[in-house]
Parts: C-alpha cells; sequence; structure tokens
C-alpha cells in the first residue's frame, strides 16, 4: 500500500536543483512529444528562438506579448498570495480594455496627457470591479471563487462581442464587425521601439514586490492566505484586506488589457487577448508569485507565443505546438514542486520504505 507524506523543507539549494532538473526535464519530454509528431526537435527549439529574437520586428512583438503577461501575472499573484485563486485574469483584462475604449469615446476630445491617465484610472475600476464580484460571493455565500472568476470570463468576453457586433459596431466598416479605432490620443507611445507599457510594468513590479514583501498590507494578505482564523485572532480586518487585494489584482489585469486595446490594437475586439489570461495563471505559478520571476517567466512564455507563430511559416507547423510545449513545461515543474514537498512511500512487512 502507497501513502503520500509530507516531507522536511528542502534547502533554497536544493529547490534549485530540483526546479533546474524539471525544466531540463520538461525539455527533453517535449523533444519526445515533437519526434512523436515527426518533427525535429532541435530544428524547432532553434526555429522558436530565431522567430522569438533574431529580428528586430520579432523582438519587438516578443516584447510586446511580455508585457501584458507581466502586468496580468503581478495581478493574479496578488489574489493567489492570498489564497484567492483568481482564473479570471482573462475577463479582468477585457473589462479592463472595455473601460479604456469607454473613456477613449466618450472624451475623444481630450489631450494625450489626460486621455491615458484616464483611459489606466478606467480601465483599472473596471477590471478590479469585476474581481470584486467573486470575493463578494465567496464572503456572503462561501461560494468557489475558482469557478465563479472562470465563468466571468466568458461573460466579459461576450460583453465585448455584443459591443462588437451592436452598439460600438463601426458603420464605415461596411458590415464587417469591428469597433472603430481609438483618437490619437488615446494611443500609447512608443519608447525605444517599443509602447511605453514596458515602462508601466517594471514601475509595476517593484510596487508589486514592495507590497507583497515590504508593507504591512503585503504582511496580512500572506498571514489571511495561510489562515483566516489566525488573521481575524491577529485583529485584522479580514473583510477590507479582502477587498482591498481583491481590487488591486482585478485592476491590475485591467491595466493590461488597457496596454494591449490602446498600444497594440488601438481598438476594443473580442480577439484582443488570445488567451493571455490564461498564460498569465501558469507564468504566476512558475515564477512563485514572486514580481521579479515573474519578469523573466513572462519574456520566457512570450518566446513560446511568438516562436510558435513563427514555426507556422517556417516549418509549416501549428502554432498549438507551442501551447503543448508550455503544457509539458507546467507539468513537470509542478512535479518537481510537489516532490520538494511531498514522498511517496509504501508499507512492507508493518515497516515504510520508499517507493
Amino acid at each position: 500500500m502507497f501513502k503520500i507524506v509530507r516531507k522536511a523543507d528542502a534547502s533554497p539549494a536544493q529547490e534549485r536543483v530540483m526546479r533546474g532538473a524539471a525544466v531540463v526535464a520538461a525539455l527533453a519530454a517535449s523533444a519526445l512529444v515533437l519526434a512523436l509528431l515527426g518533427f525535429h526537435p532541435i530544428e524547432v527549439y532553434a526555429k522558436i528562438v530565431e522567430g522569438s529574437l533574431l529580428s528586430g520586428h520579432r523582438l519587438v512583438s516578443t516584447f510586446n506579448k511580455t508585457i501584458p503577461l507581466v502586468v496580468l501575472s503581478l495581478g493574479v499573484a496578488i489574489a493567489f498570495k492570498m489564497k484567492f485563486w483568481n482564473i479570471g485574469a482573462e475577463g479582468q483584462f477585457y473589462m479592463g480594455a472595455f473601460g479604456a475604449s469607454l473613456a477613449a469615446f466618450s472624451f475623444y476630445w481630450l489631450p494625450a496627457i489626460a486621455m491615458i491617465p484616464l483611459m489606466m484610472v478606467s480601465a483599472f475600476v473596471f477590471g478590479g470591479l469585476l474581481a470584486l464580484i467573486p470575493a463578494v460571493l465567496k464572503s456572503k455565500f462561501s461560494t468557489s471563487e475558482t469557478l465563479v472568476t472562470l465563468m466571468l470570463n466568458y461573460i466579459a468576453i461576450k460583453w465585448i462581442t455584443y459591443l462588437q457586433y451592436g452598439p460600438w459596431k463601426d458603420p464605415q466598416a461596411i458590415g464587417f464587425p469591428k469597433i472603430p479605432k481609438f483618437p490619437d490620443a488615446a494611443v500609447l507611445p512608443e519608447l525605444f521601439g517599443v509602447h511605453i507599457g514596458w515602462v508601466f510594468a517594471l514601475v509595476l513590479t517593484v510596487l508589486v514586490w514592495v507590497l507583497l514583501s515590504r508593507s504591512k498590507l503585503g504582511y496580512e494578505i500572506a498571514v489571511l492566505g495561510e489562515s483566516e482564523t489566525t488573521a481575524r485572532y491577529a485583529g485584522m480586518n479580514v473583510t477590507r484586506i479582502t477587498i482591498v487585494a481583491i481590487l488591486l489584482s482585478g485592476g491590475l489585469c485591467g491595466l493590461a488589457g488597457m496596454m494591449q486595446a490602446s498600444a497594440i490594437e488601438k481598438s476594443l475586439s473580442d480577439q484582443l487577448s488570445g488567451g493571455l489570461g490564461f498564460t498569465a495563471v501558469i507564468t504566476t505559478w512558475l515564477a512563485k508569485l514572486s514580481p521579479p520571476a515573474i519578469i523573466l517567466v513572462s519574456f520566457l512564455f512570450a518566446m513560446l507565443l511568438q516562436g510558435g507563430v513563427y514555426l507556422q511559416s517556417a516549418l509549416q507547423i501549428s502554432s498549438t505546438v507551442a501551447d503543448i510545449l508550455q503544457g509539458v513545461i507546467l507539468f513537470f515543474v509542478l512535479g518537481s514542486e510537489f516532490f520538494l514537498r511531498y514522498k511517496i512511500v509504501r508499507r512492507k512487512g508493518g515497516e515504510e520504505a520508499k517507493a
């Protein structure tokens, strides 16, 4: 008979070795999968690097995917730190984009110096309010935030689709269902060839790191995540902490939507995200909720996404191969987390031995 028992805490060096081994194993397993699909693994890996880094245009495209991933992951990290499983980053992303679009279309006459901050505030508010719904439902009715946040994703996306095919449909699009372009003042400017969202992403990374590791609120979020009973015993206002943390989480995801709508699409669309909100859940988990690590992991996943697009033209391989690689990497890294904390043992003759 087998059973799972908890191990003693591993040292930082042991954790690094285990996670490094997991990445190597993931690449080896991915190579095997590629070979079974009839592709040469080394060639595929080389094309992913080539398609994401080895030209100015491709590198900019990789950065453009990294920016929203970083901001989304920072938002998800705040909720995850509190053990509030926010799987709704995709929906909060779209509601943030909607809030930014609402500001852009309503105040089209504003100059950029006023328009951009207004769009960011509006995006933050709409993203935060969508995230607050599952928080309130969990507080009042003990609902599962995982399920509610997941369902709200589809509601948010369908809301954008309704606008695209209905009230906001561009009358000059000759019947094609699309929303008009933003006014020029509502488009994020570029800095060093990449839209200025990268500056916001770096600033937000520092702010979230300070929040989670150097602030009273961050300490309260961590305590609440470990035990609500302990938090209440310590005199913490659990309701206030939850509301503030979830508003920040959803608000950051909304800001990512604003950046994507303003800088990349220069409009609103129900295809705006391309699943970045769901990818952010993976990058957040793999980065262990660490803001600096989120930047690195987000960049590596952006390479996979951009390289996957390049594979279609270079090798006539479906871009979904990149999704397969993401899944394999996640499987092995999560497996390493399990074996860092637990071991499988068996009973034999009344004694337990390692399996």
